[in-house]
């Protein structure tokens, strides 16, 4: 059973800044709520338990997020304040643990993960890089799909979606045994390629930033040379597991929002605005005038 995942959180967040030099880039509010919690239910709605966030010194504001605040639940108690309460109080289910651990040095995706290992040992984890918001606008979500696939079949995931052939050189592309899956399916998985040149990538399909991963990927992850761009990459930890085990890319049916950049982060605004169930329809409205 897939019950842990981490997220890796401790980068700096510069493609946000000048916001992210004092507020962590996962805190960042999407309407009324920080990017991180749209991340952590998501895990939380595919069976996650415990939550492992590889964390910074100066990322301790995620941390305190999920944790309880007294203070501030007995004033909003006192007050009568009731629906807020329970919103606070709903943050985190009961029964989910949030644990953080340090990457004392940047060394890349793959190194991230591996600082993971003391808390996720030799169990299956799903892993979900906080900056990518993923909706899928009432479908089966795609995590949940993916760790159904994995206990199912026992191999590792990928999420995946096709970029232009003119960016393949920007992210990790996979290539397939056979033909690309369908939207909510898998298929077998022959290589992954960090950042390839161009002319040398095996498909047009890039990993999104879900991954469902069999525990001993942290074996590998601890001889994983530096590679694309001097660091530890988790692509490299993967075409490894891919010698001898099954690796599945899985092709995503939801949206994406790349919240690590100015404009992904106001797309995910809008969008995530104009479905709030108390303001979406004056968004919608507001929107409107702005485009007429």
């Amino acid at each position: 059973m897939v019950r842990k995942a981490v997220l890796p959180v401790a980068g700096f967040g510069s493609r946000m800044l000048p916001a992210s030099k004092s507020i962590p880039k996962e805190m960042l509010p999407v309407v009324d709520r920080p990017a991180i919690e749209y991340v952590v239910k998501e895990a939380v709605r595919a069976g996650i338990k415990e939550i492992v966030l590889v964390s910074h010194s100066s990322k301790t504001a995620i941390e305190d997020y999920f944790d309880t605040h007294f203070e501030l639940e007995h004033q909003l108690e006192m007050k009568g304040k009731d629906s807020l309460l329970a919103e606070m109080r709903n943050i985190l289910p009961e029964d989910v643990s949030v644990i953080a651990v340090r990457q004392h040095q940047a060394l890349g995706l793959g190194h991230a993960v591996a600082c993971a290992a003391p808390v996720v040992g030799n169990e299956p984890f799903a892993v979900l890089l906080p900056d990518v918001l993923v909706d899928c606008d009432g479908i089966e979500e795609d995590l949940a799909a993916m760790v159904r696939r994995y206990e199912t079949t026992g191999a590792a995931q990928i999420m995946v979606e096709a970029v232009p052939a003119d960016r393949v050189n920007q992210y990790g592309i996979v290539a397939l045994e056979g033909a690309a899956p369908a939207p909510g399916a898998s298929a077998s998985m022959v290589a992954i390629v960090e950042k390839p040149a161009i002319n040398e990538a095996p498909s047009r399909l890039s990993v999104v930033g879900r991954y469902v991963l069999p525990g001993e990927i942290m074996g590998m992850l601890a001889v994983t040379p530096p590679g694309a761009g001097n660091e530890i990459q988790l692509t490299d930890a993967i075409a490894s597991l891919l010698q001898h085990a099954p690796v599945e890319a899985y092709a995503m049916q939801g949206r994406t929002f790349d919240c690590g950049n100015k404009l992904g982060y106001l797309e995910a605004v809008f969008h995530y605005a104009a479905r709030h169930p108390d303001m979406g329809e004056s968004v919608r409205a507001m929107m409107k005038t702005w485009i007429s």
